[in-house]
């Protein structure tokens, strides 16, 4: 949260020059003040969040949190070429069809949707996955999506982007809208495949991974 919050404000030239000072700081070396300033506001919502966790608004800080992990994955981890992205999606293809249909066999429930909702265990499952309320529902359920669902095909279009800019490609002749306009296809025929199963969890990169590679 810190990292994104930095890297938006220092957007700003009010903020410029906050963010090109540093300081020294025992153990982390050169600090910026911007990132002094910002920090006490990002260790403070995080354990706001952790001690009210349980109220029915905590999703909120769970999302936020989670949507500033995710950029900052993305900003440090990238493919270097389209082959190993390619193996990669593939590989979490197969792992993510395991481990929600297949595990069923050997485990008598499926281990990845137990896990995501934290089933048995007293707790609300672990919070490494995106939660909103679903409208209109009166049960008062949460439509999820796990962070890896995000994240691996986001390397991938992260790649696009980042391939768009050294091609000097314009939005319309390069790949990053197609990669966009492919994984949002791919989110939407899972949502629509949740509701085809009457709710019963869905691997989303069974749907996500071939649209995505599939525009390549």
């Amino acid at each position: 949260m810190q990292t994104c919050l930095v890297a938006l404000l220092s957007c700003f030239r009010w903020f410029q020059p906050a963010g090109e000072s540093f300081i020294k700081v025992p153990f982390f070396g050169a600090v910026s003040y911007l990132t002094l300033a910002v920090s006490p506001f990002c260790i403070a919502f995080a354990v706001v969040w952790a001690v009210f966790r349980r109220v029915s608004f905590a999703w909120i800080g769970q999302d936020i949190l989670g949507i500033a992990l995710i950029i900052t994955v993305l900003q440090i981890v990238r493919v270097p070429n389209l082959k190993v992205g390619t193996v990669l999606l593939s590989c979490a293809f197969l792992y993510d069809i395991f481990w929600v249909f297949v595990s069923k066999w050997w485990f008598k429930e499926s281990v990845m949707i137990v896990v995501a909702r934290g089933d048995k265990s007293g707790e609300d499952g672990i919070p490494m996955l995106l939660k909103i309320p679903r409208m209109f529902d009166p049960w008062g359920g949460y439509s999820i999506i796990g962070f890896g669902d995000i994240i691996l095909p986001g390397l991938l279009v992260a790649f696009s982007l980042r391939y768009d800019w050294l091609a000097k490609k314009n939005l319309r002749a390069g790949y990053f809208l197609w990669a966009m306009t492919a994984y949002g296809l791919g989110l939407l025929i899972t949502y629509a495949a949740l509701n085809m199963m009457d709710g019963h969890g869905q691997p989303a990169l069974l749907y996500i991974v071939p649209f995505t590679l599939g525009k390549y």
